[in-house]
């Protein structure tokens, strides 16, 4: 390629579209190159017949930072969806995230002062005295039958491993709320944008160039120089040609259909908590947008260990992997003028609107 850029992107999700918009906005010239055959990244949707597939899963964009709600709704106009989830579990259903709903379908209470009575005396009946793994963390915040029917399943199938070998820190906290809100999400804001995803990233970046399926390392081998700057968001392990080995991650692997029927779960996002169900989910996306086709198209979703040429998904944070990447992170610091971002460059989940809240933080500081 003759021609040069400022910066150079490497991976066309939500940071690097971010990114890319703002240095565009300030003149900057911008080759975003992404190793799949499309942008967007993880939250690229296709339409098929007419319904917008979340091809690597769902995605509800859900925030309370009012500049990226206003920065998003600059490229699409977003719907009113509000995620409310169904749990099953061995034919029995519950609403999530754990409300009065919840607690009326487990015990047939009707009060908050009720509801507390039942899991405060099932806390005190497992006497936990100390926390050494999830389960035990789980028990003391929210007691023995939500854990049992609504946690246990679902987080073993999620990590592959039983959560008496899970560390307590993956569950933080367990928020319980005490009033009849199927809400999923207690965010300000929450919708899906219309059209899309795709659609969202693609104003996003106009006046870039683009380059899909297009490897970085081949790339870079035959352009040297092409640009001032690299913003790169693939691992950050892989940028070092793993140099030091490889950080882990789970991955998630989809079993999608296309059915000739108008509805098949009747919502768009029903768990399955019991462990021996193998998907953790079904998805229906048609529900995302409130469109009545006569085909409805489902996706089930099988966590599992993250091997070479899978999609990494989510970072496994143990002291082995927190070390590694530091490590790592030491190497990414001798790089001039390469920026290591995102969800894998950083080796951290991110929801979306912190995504894109990083790239914009990042941008007003490189830009200015």
């Amino acid at each position: 390629m003759q021609k040069h850029y400022d910066y150079l992107i490497v991976g066309a999700g939500l940071f690097g579209a971010t990114f890319a918009e703002r240095a565009i906005k300030k003149g900057k010239k911008v080759l975003i190159i992404d190793k799949r055959n499309h942008i967007a990244g993880n939250v690229y949707t296709n339409e098929i017949e007419g319904i917008h597939v979340h091809v690597y899963g769902a995605h509800i964009f859900h925030t309370s930072y009012d500049d990226v709600w206003e920065y998003v709704n600059r490229f699409a106009t977003f719907n009113n969806f509000v995620n409310n989830v169904i749990a099953v579990y061995k034919g029995e259903r519950y609403h999530l995230p754990f409300n009065m709903n919840t607690f009326h379908e487990l015990w047939g209470v009707n009060t908050k002062e009720e509801a507390e009575a039942v899991i405060n005396k099932q806390i005190k009946e497992a006497n936990i005295k100390e926390i050494t793994n999830l389960e035990e963390q789980a028990i003391s915040l929210v007691g023995v039958d939500v854990y049992t029917k609504l946690i246990k399943g679902y987080t073993e199938k999620q990590w592959g491993r039983d959560c008496k070998e899970l560390p307590s820190f993956i569950i933080k906290r367990l928020p319980l709320r005490f009033t009849y809100d199927n809400n999923y999400f207690n965010d300000k804001y929450q919708g899906i944008p219309i059209g899309g995803y795709t659609k969202l990233v693609e104003n996003m970046i106009v006046g870039a160039d683009i380059l899909t399926g297009t490897e970085f390392k081949e790339f870079i081998k035959d352009n040297p120089g092409i640009a001032d700057k690299i913003i790169f968001t693939g691992p950050i392990d892989e940028y070092d040609d793993f140099s030091l080995g490889k950080l882990e991650y789970r991955t998630v692997t989809f079993e999608n259909e296309l059915l000739n029927q108008k509805d098949y779960q009747g919502n768009a996002v029903i768990n399955y908590t019991e462990r021996d169900i193998p998907y953790t989910r079904i998805i229906e996306h048609k529900y995302f947008d409130f469109h009545d086709q006569d085909k409805t198209y489902i996706s089930k979703e099988y966590p599992s260990e993250y091997k070479e040429g899978m999609e990494p998904y989510y970072p496994v944070n143990n002291e082995r992997n927190s070390s590694l990447y530091n490590q790592y992170l030491e190497l990414a610091k001798k790089e001039k003028n390469v920026f290591f971002k995102g969800r894998l460059g950083e080796y951290k989940y991110y929801d979306m609107d912190d995504v894109i809240l990083s790239a914009l933080e990042f941008a007003k500081e490189e830009l200015k």
